[in-house]
């Protein structure tokens, strides 16, 4: 690259130096901008330009803070990412059982550059992604985008959709699927596309286990139940992405389960007092195993109150698990 190039990119050099290796506590000097400009691009300049570009920068928003003294020198103090949004977006990523353990690294190392060398170190040695239950789709990116074309175009979308064998390789099922997206969605740390099949209706797919995705001419669908607000109700309602026949169901909970019921169906739920140490509440779901499931896992703590079609579903499902081990005892 001739030298009159590199001068034109010198102050886009110092600007990628001081967002990489200036900290509050490790500011750069201006000897130490020379020493990188001639060493790494074979730029010569004086003191005097280090001091112009700085000032340049500043004069469009670069917030440079400069530091008189011995120890002094120059530093970025506000980045694009503040280190606590870093590090909750690094947490998502880590968390997130959809990205796979090579493409949580990869974004992780990403979110780490916006950050200078020293703060990136901090953050990476909390960083705990081997050994998670991660998925093991590296397409899964590319799934997202082509439903999101998908939904911004109306079109429908063929896939083909698969389960896990035994020894971990993929099984796909044996048929076409073809269905019109309405969106995206994240439970138990797995991302779902919530849909409208021909065959099924409303319904959801594990993104992980959709391959293959094609746009088609074909139009979506017009299905009001995921349309504008529709869709993140329908999304409250599942347990897991999990399907069943909607129901206005009401439960009694202790008031140990308060935070739970919260974090489940949110703070605007309703929570009337039941005597000293119980409290109920009633919300719209989709009665599923995965629901009944829920509320079993608390024992005696959690009863469904009302309808008597939950209830008896509940008690089915719970007579069923015990005749299984019952039927299990020797003798």
């Amino acid at each position: 690259m001739p030298k009159s190039d590199n001068q034109k990119l010198k102050i886009f050099y110092i600007l990628d130096y001081l967002q990489q290796n200036s900290h509050q506590e490790h500011p750069v000097r201006a000897a130490e901008l020379q020493a990188m400009l001639e060493q790494q691009h074979n730029i010569v300049c004086d003191r005097k330009t280090v001091y112009s570009d700085i000032q340049a920068l500043q004069d469009y928003g670069v917030d440079i803070v400069s530091l008189p003294g011995k120890n002094g020198g120059y530093y970025i103090a506000s980045r694009n990412f503040e280190l606590p949004e870093l590090k909750l977006l690094i947490d998502a990523v880590q968390s997130s059982r959809f990205l796979t353990e090579k493409k949580s690294r990869e974004l992780i190392e990403k979110l780490c550059s916006q950050c200078s060398v020293y703060d990136a170190r901090l953050m990476r040695r909390d960083v705990l992604v081997s050994g998670r239950v991660k998925s093991m789709n590296e397409t899964i990116y590319y799934n997202v985008d082509a439903i999101q074309d998908a939904i911004a175009e109306n079109k429908q979308i063929t896939f083909r959709y698969f389960d896990f064998a035994l020894d971990g390789s993929r099984k796909y099922r044996d048929r076409d699927y073809q269905a019109s997206p309405y969106g995206l969605c994240q439970d138990n740390e797995n991302c779902y596309l919530l849909a409208h099949s021909p065959r099924h209706g409303v319904t959801s797919y594990r993104v992980d286990r959709m391959s293959d995705i094609q746009l088609t001419q074909l139009s979506r669908t017009p299905c009001p139940e995921l349309t504008g607000k529709k869709l993140v109700e329908h999304a409250n309602r599942l347990f897991q992405m999990y399907s069943g026949e909607s129901a206005t169901v009401k439960l009694r909970f202790h008031n140990s389960l308060v935070n739970v019921v919260l974090d489940r169906f949110g703070r605007e739920t309703m929570l009337i007092p039941d005597g000293e140490e119980h409290f109920v509440f009633t919300v719209n779901v989709a009665v599923s195993p995965m629901f009944l499931s829920w509320v079993i896992g608390f024992g005696s703590k959690a009863r469904i109150l009302y309808p008597q079609s939950v209830i008896d579903a509940c008690k089915s499902m719970c007579q069923d698990a015990l005749a299984q081990y019952e039927a299990a005892r020797p003798g």
